[in-house]
C-alpha cells in the first residue's frame, strides 16, 4: 500500500521557500524508481515527477506549488497532492506498458480501482503479484467489481466478507473442467471456521489495499464505508503442524529419488520451495558452512547457516554439478516450477502414512520447530528463517522452546496412578526395559 512519504525541505512552503534556486530540481524518492521533484523558481516552484525505466527516465510537468496560494488539488498542489498526482501517473505508464485498457469513463467502479491498483503493486515490484491475481479475479470482481466507488456501503462490504468466511473452501481443479471443485464448510469444525475466517481476512485486505489506493489517486471522496468494516479476530492461531523425526526418516525413504534431495535440503535448512528451486552452485559456501539465498521473499538476501548434515548434503551436490549450474534441478536438469513438487511429496506421504499429506511449508516448519524444542534462540531462529523479527518465529514457535513453567510443572507434579502403564513398548534401540530381562538380574 502507498503512503504518503515525508520530507522536511519540501512538505512546507516555509521550507521550500529557504531552498536556493538552482536548474536542477531537489528529488524526493516515493518508491523505488519514481521522483516527486520540486523548482524553486523566484515567483513560487512547481511539481514534476520521474520515473525510470528501460534504462532513462521519463519526465512530467504535474502543477504549481501552493507557495504563494492555497493548494486546490487541481492546478496548485500541495506536497501530498503532488504524490497522488506522481502516483497516478506512475500508474497510468505502468498500465500502458502492461497493454491494460483504460479506465473506463464516467464515475469510477471497484474495478477500476481494482486495475489502478495491480498495476501500481507491480510497478513497485510487489512480491505476491499472482496471488492477489487470483484472490482478485475469485472473490472480489465477481461480486462487487461493477460497484460504484461511490455507492459503495459498508454493510456490502460486510455482507461480502461474512459471505466469503461460509463459502465453500476452492480446491484445486483440472484446466478445462466444467464445473469448480470445493468442500463444504462443516459448521462443527472450529479449524475449517478459523481457515475459512483467515482466507476471508486476507481477500478483505487485498480489496481494502485496492480503495485506499483509488482514495488517494482522489477517485472516490472519502474512505469511511471500509474503513467501518473490521476483520474478524483471532483467526491467525493456527496450531503449526511439523513432522516427528520419525515422520522426516520415513518420508525421505519413499519420496522419489528425483525429489528427495529437495526434500532432505527443505528438511535441513528450513528454506522456501521457491528459494530452493533458485540455489545455484555458487551459492554454497563450504567452507564457511552457508548457503546464500539471493532473492528472498521480503526481496532481501540472507545467510543460511547449514549443519553438519546439511554441509555433507550440499558438498555432494556441488561436487556433481559445473559452477553457476542449478544446485538443486529437476531430474532432466531444469528448474523445478510451482507445480511440479507437490503431486510426488504427496504420493510419497501416502506411502510413508503421513496424513494429512505435508507441504514443503510443512517442511520448513518442521526445521523451525525441532531447532526450537533442542533450545536454539528464537532470534537465531528467525534469522536463519529470514524473518525480519522474532514476532513470527514467536507466533509459530515459542510454545515448543524449553520453559521455566513446563520443566518446574514436570518436576513438581506427583504421580497419581490415575493412568495405568501402557503395555506397549517405545520405539527406539534405547529402550532400557527392551535390554533388561523380565524378573530383574
Amino acid at each position: 500500500m502507498s503512503r504518503t512519504v515525508r520530507d522536511a525541505n519540501l512538505e512546507t512552503r516555509t521550507a521550500r521557500l529557504r531552498l536556493a534556486m538552482r536548474g536542477e530540481p531537489y528529488w524526493r524518492t516515493i518508491d523505488p524508481g519514481a521522483h516527486l521533484g520540486y523548482y524553486r523558481g523566484r515567483r513560487g516552484g512547481s511539481w514534476v515527477a520521474r520515473l525510470y525505466h528501460e534504462g532513462h527516465y521519463r519526465k512530467t510537468a504535474l502543477g504549481t506549488a501552493d507557495d504563494t496560494s492555497d493548494a486546490d488539488g487541481i492546478a496548485i498542489l500541495s506536497f501530498a497532492q503532488a504524490q497522488g498526482a506522481a502516483r497516478k501517473w506512475f500508474a497510468r505508464l505502468a498500465r500502458d506498458a502492461a497493454g491494460i485498457e483504460p479506465l473506463a469513463a464516467g464515475p469510477s467502479r471497484v474495478r477500476d480501482a481494482i486495475s489502478d491498483y495491480l498495476a501500481d503493486y507491480k510497478r513497485r515490484g510487489g512480491k505476491a503479484l499472482a496471488p492477489t491475481e487470483v484472490a482478485v479475479k475469485a472473490h472480489i470482481l465477481p461480486a462487487l467489481g461493477d460497484t460504484r466507488l461511490d455507492l459503495l456501503a459498508a454493510r456490502q462490504i460486510r455482507e461480502w466478507h461474512s459471505g466469503l468466511a461460509e463459502a465453500p473452501a476452492r480446491l484445486r481443479t483440472k484446466n478445462g473442467a466444467l464445473e469448480l471443485r470445493t468442500r463444504a464448510l462443516d459448521p462443527d469444525d472450529t479449524e475449517a471456521i478459523r481457515r475459512r475466517r483467515a482466507t476471508a481476512n486476507r481477500v478483505l485486505t487485498v480489496l481494502k489495499s485496492a480503495l485506499n489506493h483509488a482514495f488517494r489517486e482522489g477517485r472516490v471522496a472519502n474512505d469511511e464505508a471500509w474503513r467501518r468494516v473490521k476483520p474478524f479476530r483471532e483467526t491467525d492461531a493456527a496450531r503449526v503442524r511439523y513432522l516427528s523425526h520419525d515422520e522426516t526418516r520415513r518420508l525421505v525413504n519413499a519420496v522419489d529419488p528425483g525429489l528427495r534431495q529437495m526434500v532432505q535440503a527443505a528438511l535441513l535448512t528450513g528454506c522456501r520451495y521457491s528459494e530452493l528451486a533458485a540455489l545455484r552452485t555458487d551459492d554454497f559456501d563450504a567452507e564457511a558452512g552457508l548457503i546464500t539465498i539471493r532473492t528472498a521473499k521480503g526481496g532481501k538476501a540472507r545467510h543460511v547457516v547449514l549443519t553438519e548434515d546439511g554441509v555433507v548434503l550440499f558438498r555432494r551436490l556441488a561436487i556433481e554439478r559445473p559452477f553457476g549450474a542449478l544446485l538443486l534441478p529437476r531430474p532432466d536438469g531444469n528448474r523445478w516450477g510451482r507445480a511440479h513438487a507437490q503431486r510426488p511429496l504427496t504420493q510419497a506421504c501416502k506411502a510413508a502414512r503421513i496424513s494429512p499429506a505435508a507441504s514443503f511449508h510443512v517442511l520448513r516448519h518442521t526445521y523451525a520447530s525441532h531447532l526450537v524444542m533442542a533450545g536454539a534462540p528464537l532470534q537465531v531462529v528467525a534469522a536463519n528463517l529470514g524473518h525480519a523479527d522474532t514476532r513470527m518465529t514467536e507466533k509459530h514457535y515459542a510454545h515448543l522452546a524449553p520453559s521455566y513453567v513446563a520443566d518446574v510443572i514436570r518436576a513438581t507434579m506427583p504421580r497419581l496412578g490415575l493412568v495405568e502403564p501402557s503395555p506397549l513398548l517405545p520405539l527406539g534401540p534405547t529402550t532400557s526395559a527392551r535390554a533388561q530381562p523380565r524378573g530383574g538380574a
